[in-house]
């Protein structure tokens, strides 16, 4: 049995050549004339199903289907398949939406690191010249009142050792400092590490105290947490001030400022009382360099008792522009904290939303931070 031409829909007004394979199917007029069904004059390996018969309206006869390496139905300009919507043209790309799961992610990320860097900037900023200067005040009023309580009951510290023959511990007021030249009011702690000088200006534990024989120090900071020493040097040689201990008032008179290059003076005489002011010189959080007032006692000296720190030392931490890295430990586990918070909020906002997300991150977040900074805080000199 001779196989059959495949037959296609010609009109009458068609022509007998096919229109350019470029020519869009969209584009080409609907048959003028009636449609007949002629010979097709392409070869076909394929087998048309025989008596198929005409259909009008069909875009293409049942059951055709192209040769290997032949151009498509689009390609001739014939009509598409049956089923497909008329005029549709191959499938393309899908459009672009919202970001892959990737993208998403490292937006994410990189959204939370930057959350954490703005928490910790305005952390560390608010602590050391908002809230540090309002701790200093409260710190001030708490050891006020506990130095006027010692002075009135005769247990205000004139050594290094309590009653008990202990050392006192740091931050245990020991003196009250008043220079009227600049408004100075201040209570003076035991200790020099950062830690203490956050509550006042400190005495350095290896020297007699104010208004005993050899040289006393006293070291504060300049801008951080009140700044009780910021218009230090603004003092000049001659002005007097007094520091009142467990022996008394006691009486000093500027001699000099000392910055780094001066030269030493020489140490007092036997039975002779100094006090040396320390804190930073420069600018006021970028210091470049260590400013010292020297005064001489002008009041009678006081009796020292036994002294047992000569012989310990000074740790580096509470030397001039010491860093205390004790605070290394809790740094890091508030720092675990704030990361762990952040990621949190992070999760919250991609499930809550982003207000609600924020209503609950803010107050948490801003708290760690505050930890976070005043932790780091003590990484910093201990002068500024």
């Amino acid at each position: 049995m001779t196989p059959q031409q495949p037959l296609r829909l010609v009109s009458d007004a068609e022509p007998d050549a096919e229109p350019p394979g470029d020519t869009d199917p969209r584009s080409v007029p609907p048959p003028a004339g009636p449609i007949r069904a002629a010979p097709s004059a392409e070869p076909s390996g394929s087998a048309e199903p025989s008596g198929s018969a005409e259909r009008s309206g069909s875009a293409e006869a049942a059951g055709s289907a192209e040769p290997s390496g032949e151009p498509g139905p689009a390609a001739r300009g014939e009509p598409a398949e049956a089923g497909a919507p008329a005029g549709s043209a191959e499938p393309g790309p899908e459009p672009a939406g919202d970001l892959a799961p990737a993208g998403r992610v490292v937006w994410r990320v990189a959204g939370t690191a930057v959350t954490l860097l703005a928490v910790l900037a305005l952390g560390f900023a608010a602590n050391l010249l908002v809230l540090g200067a309002l701790r200093h005040n409260r710190d001030q009023q708490t050891s006020y009142a506990e130095f006027r309580y010692a002075l009135a009951n005769g247990l205000a510290p004139v050594g290094q050792l309590d009653q008990n023959g202990k050392l006192y511990p740091p931050g245990t007021p020991v003196a009250l400092l008043v220079i009227p030249q600049i408004g100075l009011t201040e209570v003076v702690l035991e200790g020099t590490s950062a830690g203490v000088l956050r509550g006042g200006p400190g005495h350095l534990h290896e020297t007699p105290l104010p208004g005993q024989a050899g040289v006393s120090v006293i070291m504060g900071r300049r801008s951080a947490y009140g700044g009780p020493f910021r218009h230090l040097d603004e003092l000049r040689t001659g002005d007097t001030f007094t520091v009142t201990t467990g022996q008394g008032e006691q009486t000093y008179r500027v001699t000099a400022p000392r910055r780094a290059g001066d030269p030493q003076p020489a140490p007092p005489a036997d039975g002779q009382g100094r006090l040396t002011l320390t804190t930073t010189d420069g600018s006021s959080l970028l210091p470049n360099g260590v400013l010292r007032v020297d005064a001489d006692l002008t009041s009678d000296v006081q009796p020292a008792p036994a002294r047992v720190a000569d012989r310990i030392g000074t740790p580096p931490a509470e030397r001039p522009m010491g860093t205390d890295r004790s605070v290394w430990v809790p740094l890091v586990f508030w720092a675990q904290g704030l990361l762990l918070a952040a990621v949190a909020v992070t999760w919250a906002r991609w499930r809550w939303g982003r207000w609600q997300a924020w209503i609950v991150g803010v107050p948490v977040l801003a708290a760690l931070g505050l930890a976070v900074a005043d932790q780091a805080a003590g990484l910093l000199p201990n002068l500024i």
